[in-house]
Protein backbone atom coordinates (compact mmCIF):
# COMPACT_ATOMS: atom_id res chain seq x y z
CA UNK A 1 0.00 0.00 0.00
CA UNK A 2 1.36 3.37 -0.98
CA UNK A 3 -0.49 6.35 0.42
CA UNK A 4 0.29 9.82 -0.90
CA UNK A 5 -1.39 13.20 -0.69
CA UNK A 6 -1.76 15.97 -3.21
CA UNK A 7 -3.52 19.26 -3.62
CA UNK A 8 -7.15 18.93 -4.72
CA UNK A 9 -7.67 19.69 -8.40
CA UNK A 10 -10.75 20.95 -10.18
CA UNK A 11 -10.91 17.58 -11.95
CA UNK A 12 -11.42 15.95 -8.52
CA UNK A 13 -14.55 17.92 -7.70
CA UNK A 14 -17.12 15.59 -9.23
CA UNK A 15 -15.62 12.60 -7.41
CA UNK A 16 -15.50 14.51 -4.12
CA UNK A 17 -19.09 15.65 -4.64
CA UNK A 18 -20.29 12.05 -5.06
CA UNK A 19 -18.35 10.87 -2.00
CA UNK A 20 -19.65 13.75 0.10
CA UNK A 21 -23.26 12.95 -0.80
CA UNK A 22 -22.88 9.18 -0.24
CA UNK A 23 -25.16 8.24 2.69
CA UNK A 24 -22.49 5.85 3.98
CA UNK A 25 -20.14 8.84 4.34
CA UNK A 26 -22.63 11.50 5.45
CA UNK A 27 -24.24 9.37 8.16
CA UNK A 28 -21.26 10.29 10.34
CA UNK A 29 -21.10 13.97 9.31
CA UNK A 30 -22.92 17.04 10.57
CA UNK A 31 -24.71 17.62 7.26
CA UNK A 32 -26.31 15.75 4.36
CA UNK A 33 -25.52 18.19 1.56
CA UNK A 34 -27.06 18.39 -1.91
CA UNK A 35 -24.07 19.53 -3.94
CA UNK A 36 -23.60 20.77 -7.49
CA UNK A 37 -20.46 20.94 -9.58
CA UNK A 38 -20.72 24.74 -9.70
CA UNK A 39 -21.03 24.83 -5.92
CA UNK A 40 -17.99 22.58 -5.67
CA UNK A 41 -15.98 24.98 -7.85
CA UNK A 42 -16.92 27.85 -5.52
CA UNK A 43 -15.99 25.70 -2.51
CA UNK A 44 -12.55 24.91 -3.98
CA UNK A 45 -11.89 28.59 -4.77
CA UNK A 46 -12.85 29.51 -1.19
CA UNK A 47 -10.60 26.79 0.24
CA UNK A 48 -7.65 27.82 -1.92
CA UNK A 49 -7.94 31.45 -0.83
CA UNK A 50 -8.38 30.73 2.88
CA UNK A 51 -5.10 30.52 4.88
CA UNK A 52 -7.00 28.93 7.77
CA UNK A 53 -7.73 25.74 5.77
CA UNK A 54 -5.74 23.03 4.04
CA UNK A 55 -7.21 20.14 2.03
CA UNK A 56 -5.53 17.17 0.37
CA UNK A 57 -6.71 14.38 -1.89
CA UNK A 58 -5.75 11.00 -0.40
CA UNK A 59 -4.33 8.60 -2.97
CA UNK A 60 -3.90 4.88 -2.30
CA UNK A 61 -1.60 3.20 -4.81
CA UNK A 62 -2.11 6.22 -7.08
CA UNK A 63 -5.92 6.02 -6.98
CA UNK A 64 -8.10 8.80 -5.57
CA UNK A 65 -9.43 7.45 -2.28
CA UNK A 66 -10.64 10.31 -0.09
CA UNK A 67 -10.09 13.75 1.41
CA UNK A 68 -8.28 14.96 4.53
CA UNK A 69 -8.27 18.51 5.85
CA UNK A 70 -7.04 20.83 8.57
CA UNK A 71 -8.82 23.87 9.98
CA UNK A 72 -7.63 26.60 12.31
CA UNK A 73 -4.19 27.10 10.79
CA UNK A 74 -4.26 30.79 11.71
CA UNK A 75 -5.43 30.32 15.30
CA UNK A 76 -3.03 31.93 17.73
CA UNK A 77 -3.43 29.20 20.35
CA UNK A 78 -2.02 26.56 17.96
CA UNK A 79 -5.06 24.27 18.17
CA UNK A 80 -6.16 22.78 14.86
CA UNK A 81 -9.19 20.79 13.82
CA UNK A 82 -9.13 17.97 11.34
CA UNK A 83 -11.31 15.49 9.51
CA UNK A 84 -11.05 12.95 6.76
CA UNK A 85 -12.94 10.27 4.94
CA UNK A 86 -12.06 7.54 2.49
CA UNK A 87 -14.85 7.58 -0.07
CA UNK A 88 -13.61 4.63 -2.12
CA UNK A 89 -14.75 1.66 -0.05
CA UNK A 90 -12.35 -0.78 -1.75
CA UNK A 91 -9.39 1.38 -0.70
CA UNK A 92 -10.27 1.57 3.00
CA UNK A 93 -8.01 -0.19 5.47
CA UNK A 94 -6.95 0.08 9.07
CA UNK A 95 -3.34 0.45 7.94
CA UNK A 96 -4.23 3.47 5.78
CA UNK A 97 -6.27 5.06 8.56
CA UNK A 98 -3.53 4.61 11.17
CA UNK A 99 -0.81 5.86 8.82
CA UNK A 100 -2.85 8.95 7.89
CA UNK A 101 -3.64 9.84 11.47
CA UNK A 102 -0.19 9.32 12.95
CA UNK A 103 1.56 10.99 10.02
CA UNK A 104 -0.77 13.95 10.47
CA UNK A 105 0.37 14.19 14.10
CA UNK A 106 3.99 14.26 12.92
CA UNK A 107 3.16 17.03 10.45
CA UNK A 108 1.17 19.10 12.94
CA UNK A 109 3.72 18.95 15.74
CA UNK A 110 7.06 18.61 13.91
CA UNK A 111 6.53 20.73 10.79
CA UNK A 112 3.82 23.21 11.74
CA UNK A 113 4.83 23.41 15.43
CA UNK A 114 1.23 23.49 16.63
CA UNK A 115 0.04 22.64 20.14
CA UNK A 116 -2.95 20.33 19.67
CA UNK A 117 -5.21 18.64 17.18
CA UNK A 118 -8.90 18.16 17.94
CA UNK A 119 -11.71 16.28 16.27
CA UNK A 120 -15.37 15.70 16.81
CA UNK A 121 -16.88 12.31 16.06
CA UNK A 122 -20.49 11.19 16.18
CA UNK A 123 -20.56 9.03 19.30
CA UNK A 124 -22.27 6.23 17.40
CA UNK A 125 -19.18 5.99 15.17
CA UNK A 126 -17.45 3.67 17.63
CA UNK A 127 -14.96 2.43 15.03
CA UNK A 128 -13.45 5.87 14.46
CA UNK A 129 -13.40 6.64 18.18
CA UNK A 130 -11.52 3.38 18.78
CA UNK A 131 -9.14 4.23 15.91
CA UNK A 132 -8.36 7.64 17.46
CA UNK A 133 -7.79 6.00 20.85
CA UNK A 134 -5.50 3.40 19.24
CA UNK A 135 -3.50 6.25 17.69
CA UNK A 136 -3.11 7.88 21.11
CA UNK A 137 -5.92 10.46 21.18
CA UNK A 138 -7.78 11.20 24.37
CA UNK A 139 -11.49 11.82 24.81
CA UNK A 140 -12.13 15.35 26.02
CA UNK A 141 -15.89 15.17 26.42
CA UNK A 142 -19.13 13.86 24.97
CA UNK A 143 -21.95 16.28 24.25
CA UNK A 144 -25.43 14.81 24.21
CA UNK A 145 -27.76 15.78 21.36
CA UNK A 146 -25.07 18.15 20.01
CA UNK A 147 -25.97 17.88 16.32
CA UNK A 148 -29.46 17.92 14.84
CA UNK A 149 -29.66 16.46 11.35
CA UNK A 150 -32.71 15.26 9.49
CA UNK A 151 -34.89 15.76 12.55
CA UNK A 152 -32.71 13.49 14.67
CA UNK A 153 -30.14 14.49 17.30
CA UNK A 154 -26.71 12.95 17.66
CA UNK A 155 -24.25 12.78 20.53
CA UNK A 156 -20.74 13.96 19.64
CA UNK A 157 -17.45 12.84 21.18
CA UNK A 158 -14.65 15.43 21.20
CA UNK A 159 -11.11 14.07 21.03
CA UNK A 160 -7.66 15.61 21.30
CA UNK A 161 -4.02 14.89 20.64
CA UNK A 162 -1.58 17.35 22.20
CA UNK A 163 2.03 17.92 21.27
CA UNK A 164 3.08 16.68 24.71
CA UNK A 165 1.00 13.50 24.47
CA UNK A 166 2.29 12.69 20.97
CA UNK A 167 5.86 13.02 22.22
CA UNK A 168 5.02 10.53 24.99
CA UNK A 169 3.33 7.88 22.84
CA UNK A 170 4.96 8.20 19.39
CA UNK A 171 7.85 5.83 20.08
CA UNK A 172 5.49 2.92 20.75
CA UNK A 173 3.52 3.45 17.53
CA UNK A 174 4.29 1.70 14.25
CA UNK A 175 3.00 3.23 11.02
CA UNK A 176 3.93 3.96 7.44
CA UNK A 177 4.85 7.63 7.27
CA UNK A 178 2.96 9.77 4.79
CA UNK A 179 4.22 13.19 3.73
CA UNK A 180 1.84 16.09 4.27
CA UNK A 181 4.39 18.52 2.87
CA UNK A 182 3.45 17.82 -0.76
CA UNK A 183 0.55 20.09 -1.62
CA UNK A 184 1.28 20.88 -5.26
CA UNK A 185 -0.09 18.89 -8.16
CA UNK A 186 1.77 15.73 -8.98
Amino acid sequence: MGVTLRKIRETDLETIMHWRMDPEITRYMNTDPKLTLEGQRKWLAAVESNPDLRYWMILVDGQEAGVINLTGLTREDGVLGWAYYVGEKRLRSLKTAVSLEMSLYDYIFDSLHKEALISDVFSLNRGVIQLHLLCGCEIMEEKKSHVCKGGKTYDVTFMRMSRERWQQVRAEKKYERISFEETEEM
